[in-house]
């Protein structure tokens, strides 16, 4: 790999790694506004038993997980970007890509299990006290109920469906003029990268 090469793909890997410490840093500082869960009271029997069987369909933790996965997903965004700005034949690009794409897949797989063990270990500690303090054990039972609806099972079912629906007709409408601004931000992006990899 040439040392251009080399300093496009560490720039694109070194934006998603800040981007990620950016997001970790306004994670934690939206985290310290509200009281902490570990702060608040440990849920009675009755709240629990009801908290117990939203989490069995609710799953906060999930946020956690998209979010470790997301600088890997950007990291392969960014590397493509900057070996195209950087003209990289597409014999290269595509042996590069693949190697990059192998890194990316061995940081999913082992840092995924990591991740998912402990937030499913903290979750219950940590939502359960802040919905015990919100609601109450009746309030609890509902929203257990409504999570448990078959009614809502299968309207979340639907709600891909929901989504292509819109996204179909919004890209029927607005196609032209917003593939005018994606090219546009290609440009200006490329335009950027190319000024910070050649930059002496």
């Amino acid at each position: 790999m040439t040392a251009p090469l080399r300093s496009c793909l560490h720039l694109a890997v070194a934006v998603a790694a800040a981007l990620a410490v950016a997001g970790a840093a306004h994670a934690q500082t939206k985290a310290a506004a509200p009281a902490a869960s570990a702060n608040l009271p440990a849920p009675d029997a009755e709240k629990q038993k009801a908290i117990d069987r939203i989490l069995a369909n609710v799953h906060p933790e999930n946020g956690v997980i998209q979010a470790l996965q997301r600088p890997a997903i950007e990291a392969m965004q960014k590397s493509m970007i900057a070996m195209q700005t950087q003209h990289v034949p597409k014999d290269r690009m595509d042996k590069a890509m693949k190697e990059i794409a192998a890194d990316v897949q061995h940081y999913v797989e082992i840092s995924t299990p990591v991740v998912t063990a402990s937030a499913r270990k903290v979750t219950n500690q940590t939502v359960g006290p802040i919905l015990a303090q919100n609601f109450t054990a009746d309030e609890l039972r509902q929203l257990a109920a409504i999570f448990e609806s078959p009614v809502k099972a299968r309207f979340d079912k639907l709600i891909p469906q929901l989504e292509n629906a819109v996204g179909d007709k919004v890209t029927a409408e607005v196609a032209p003029a917003i593939n005018k601004n994606i090219q546009a931000l290609t440009e200006s992006v490329g335009t950027k990268l190319r000024i910070a990899t050649t930059a002496q």
